[in-house]
């Protein structure tokens, strides 16, 4: 094996996942002359410089590479190697100006003074002693965060996860990864079972262990919680389980009476749960016929003639079954209000609100999302908040201030998008809303599911214990829209309606060949449907995909909007994604402190390079994100139809091709041409299209709430 050294000039690719990067270095020995290198270096940034172990490789495409297997970074020795570390963006607070006064100022005694005394700094010009403490705390991280990452670059662990376990553990992160490298999973967020097993499997832990195993059962059934499963039956553990960790059936036994007795899973006949979802599901089931059981007051209010005045006020005719909504919500505390589009959901809710004012009650109307909420506020004209915002999450204590010690003060709660709650939110919820409060459940139960665990719509209303009020009659002014028409007959599994006036609200675009259709998606949103509606096409216009991977999947289609629609100005890379100001962005998981959550959709409004912060603009409110935050971010010209719930876009293009051959389910589509207020395009085939209408099977979910509500 040969050994070189030389300075990091360039980045060509890195793979956060491995670890596996190219790279161009300047060689000590030829400081003009760069060389590519490959192999996997837990972290590399331009301005190091590196001792590589391996040997040179000529590749038939690429010509010359080095080819390591080890290696060691070292801090640079020539001022002109300090410049470009500094001016890395690798030290917070350094950038390319700030690091050419540093090299000025102190020369040859730069790395001394950031070793040594950093107070010094402020000797520079433009350094004040609050640039300082920035800069000073990002180099002493930085320094740990490489002896982390020293220790953890044998087990191919990423730059991006060491950050987060110095950030979990600090000095402690190699002493708590020593003594139960397992203990990752629960910890830290992003480091799943199989890379702590990896861990653990170098440092020599036997693959019997009782630690993996207890890791692999609880990595089990968060998994399938990912999946939106409640729980796990046995056989799922066991046989996942053995297939996983590739070892004896009979040492799951053992391993699950350990967690049962202490008390990290419960066991309930042959069903095996986590805690949390186990305690969710119960408080949800009981709080519900707690509330149902509370005595409704029977009002002495003419309902009939109420009726007949918001039917003229609004000009139009309630439907038997409308009617039936405002006269059960008089005789019950709890009632469920679902139908499809243009059933009249809305108008039967205007109708309660009113009927409830004329009560002089107080009303608050939630939504899981800050979209689903902003869609409420504008059909109803009233206030409406987030489940989060109406709990009152606290950042500092990690929890929601309203509770069962401090309920909502209100007389009646109107919950709309209820299929996308899952059954964590439901349950805290719960918790928040004292007995005698009167509780409206509204949503499509036909729709996908909540993306987290659970069923919540559907389990209510399969339960029978709930007063339900079915809306299935379309109003004549929604018959004349294809949007609605069409959504009713693919949920009834029947074939839409793909022809009509010319100047229509659905249309269905034949395309065999994939990089075709990806083409045609791109030339509506970039030329057509632009110049015709004179529409913004980034804001105006959503791609909603069946899956990510594929010619016409989010992924791919996202790339090639943004080349087409965004493709100049200031950009950061993460890992292998970038991201652009002025790019459409998605935040993909809840954050609690940025108060911004799952599906939330915004606008990049500025990055800056030196301070690390990356500002995102969220309907009206700016967010920034430190760049060791920008794996909660996806760009978002196209998004699958999952993370679409509970939002409405004036226009969406959907592909329907045999390509997403598994995911084409009737729920899945009907949910994605609900999602239009102004038109549908689908863009595919007519026989992935009857696929989808005739495909039926949801996918099972693991719950009990329906058995629970039927046996309180």
């Amino acid at each position: 094996m040969e050994t070189i050294q030389g300075t990091i000039e360039k980045i060509v690719y890195r793979n956060e996942e491995n670890g596996y990067v190219i790279a161009k270095i300047s060689l000590d020995k030829n400081e003009e002359k760069l060389a590519t290198i490959v192999g996997n270096m837990a972290s590399a940034n331009v301005g190091e410089t590196c001792e590589l172990r391996g040997e040179w490789i000529n590749n038939p495409k690429y010509g010359w590479q080095f080819g390591f297997s080890d290696y060691q970074l070292i801090l640079p020795t020539s001022l002109l190697g300090v410049k470009r570390y500094l001016s890395s963006g690798l030290i917070k607070g350094v950038g390319t100006v700030t690091a050419d006064r540093i090299i000025k100022q102190f020369g040859n005694k730069t790395l001394d003074v950031l070793e040594n005394n950093l107070q010094r700094l402020t000797e520079v010009e433009g350094i004040a002693e609050k640039r300082v403490e920035m800069i000073s705390k990002s180099w002493e991280e930085h320094k740990e965060i490489k002896r982390v990452m020293i220790f953890l670059q044998s087990y191919q662990i990423t730059t991006g996860y060491a950050v987060k376990i110095y950030k979990t553990y600090g000095n402690k992160a190699i002493e708590k990864l020593k003594e139960n490298p397992y203990r990752l999973v629960d910890d830290v967020s992003g480091i799943g079972f199989k890379i702590a097993d990896r861990i653990a499997q170098n440092m020599g832990i036997e693959a019997t262990s009782p630690a993996r195993i207890k890791a692999g059962i609880k990595y089990i059934l968060n998994e399938l919680a990912n999946q939106g499963h409640c729980y796990a039956t046995n056989d799922e553990i066991i046989n996942g389980g053995s297939e996983l960790l590739e070892v004896e059936e009979s040492l799951f036994e053992k391993a699950l009476n350990i967690l049962r007795n202490n008390q990290e899973v419960i066991v309930e006949e042959d069903r095996v749960w986590l805690p949390l979802y186990y305690f969710a599901e119960l408080g949800v089931s009981k709080k519900l016929i707690e509330l149902l059981k509370f005595p409704q007051q029977l009002i002495n209010i003419n309902v009939q003639k109420k009726i007949k005045y918001l039917e003229k006020k609004y000009r139009f005719s309630f439907a038997e079954e409308q009617k039936d909504a405002i006269n059960k919500v008089l005789l019950n505390r709890v009632l469920v209000l679902t139908g499809g589009p243009g059933t009249g959901k809305t108008t039967t809710t205007l109708g309660l609100i009113e009927l409830f004012e004329e009560l002089k009650l107080k009303i608050v109307l939630a939504a899981p999302t800050g979209r689903a909420a902003k869609k409420i506020s504008e059909t109803t004209g009233k206030k409406a908040k987030t489940i989060h915002r109406l709990l009152e999450y606290s950042p500092k204590s990690g929890n929601f201030i309203k509770n069962s010690e401090n309920p909502i003060q209100t007389d009646v709660i109107i919950l709309d998008e209820v299929s996308m709650i899952d059954i964590l939110l439901m349950s805290s919820l719960l918790k928040a809303v004292s007995p005698g409060t009167t509780l409206i459940l509204i949503g499509d139960v036909d729709q996908l599911p909540s993306v987290g665990p659970g069923n919540i719509l559907k389990d209510i209303i399969d339960s029978e214990t709930i007063p339900i009020v079915r809306l299935t009659r379309i109003f004549r002014q929604d018959q004349r829209s294809l949007i609605i028409v069409n959504a009713h007959r693919v949920n009834e599994g029947k074939y839409p309606v793909l022809k009509g006036e010319r100047e229509r609200d659905f249309y269905f675009m034949e395309e065999e060949d994939p990089q075709a259709a990806a083409q045609e998606i791109i030339n509506l949103c970039t030329v057509r449907l632009p110049s015709k509606y004179k529409i913004d096409p980034v804001s105006d216009i959503q791609v909603l995909s069946p899956m990510y991977k594929g010619e016409v999947g989010a992924d791919n289609l996202n790339h090639c909007l943004r080349e087409a629609l965004n493709s100049k100005g200031k950009q950061i890379k993460y890992g292998n994604h970038s991201f652009r100001i002025n790019d459409k962005v998605m935040q993909i998981k809840n954050n609690y402190d940025k108060d911004v959550f799952n599906g939330d959709m915004g606008r990049i409004k500025n990055i800056d390079a030196e301070e690390h912060i990356l500002e995102v603009n969220f309907y009206g409110k700016k967010v920034c994100y430190d760049f060791s935050e920008l794996n909660e971010l996806v760009l978002a010209y196209a998004i699958t139809v999952h993370k679409s719930q509970g939002s409405e876009y004036r226009i969406v293009i959907i592909p329907v091709m045999t390509q997403h051959y598994l995911l084409l389910q009737r729920n899945l589509l009907y949910t994605g041409i609900t999602r239009a207020k102004e038109m549908v395009i689908l863009v595919g085939t007519k026989k992935a299209l009857w696929i989808a209408i005739k495909n039926n099977k949801t996918f099972h979910r693991n719950t009990s709430l329906k058995e629970r509500l039927k046996n309180e």
